[in-house]
């Protein structure tokens, strides 16, 4: 293996580590604010239907966070490659009789996240979505 490829593996490893954490504190916490650390000042949340800077964003996490306390968070698969981190999770909702699949991606910029996109599918209607090609 290249030195370069032992760095990226670095990299990947490390940005991994800061979702595990930042994510981790989240849930633990309720509070957004844990995440402003591992956030770029010009952070970007690639969203189309809502503002897209990083207070904006907060903001909108500290929002869901009120009524999702005490959320259960089951992380399937947590990948890193180079600058970019790849979180698949399902989150039970505090009343358990909901729950949503959620896919995170992450980029880095100097250890920290510059971007973000989520696809969010609320699990109830997950076979609807398996029939729009019939």
């Amino acid at each position: 293996m290249s030195t370069i490829e032992n760095l990226d593996q670095t990299e990947a490893a490390r940005n991994k580590a800061t979702v595990q954490r930042a994510f981790a504190a989240l849930v633990a916490t309720g509070d957004a604010d844990v995440l402003a650390s591992a956030l770029t000042d010009d952070f970007v949340h690639h969203r189309p239907d809502a503002d897209r800077s990083r207070e904006a964003w907060l903001d909108a996490v500290r929002r869901a966070m009120v009524p999702l306390a005490g959320m259960e968070v089951e992380i399937d698969h947590l990948l890193a490659d180079g600058d970019h981190v790849v979180m698949h999770s399902r989150r039970r909702f505090p009343d358990r009789d909901r729950a949503i699949t959620v896919v995170d991606v992450w980029r880095f910029e100097q250890g920290r996240i510059a971007e973000a996109w989520e696809v969010i599918e609320p699990d109830a209607e997950g076979p609807v979505h398996f029939t729009w090609w019939v």
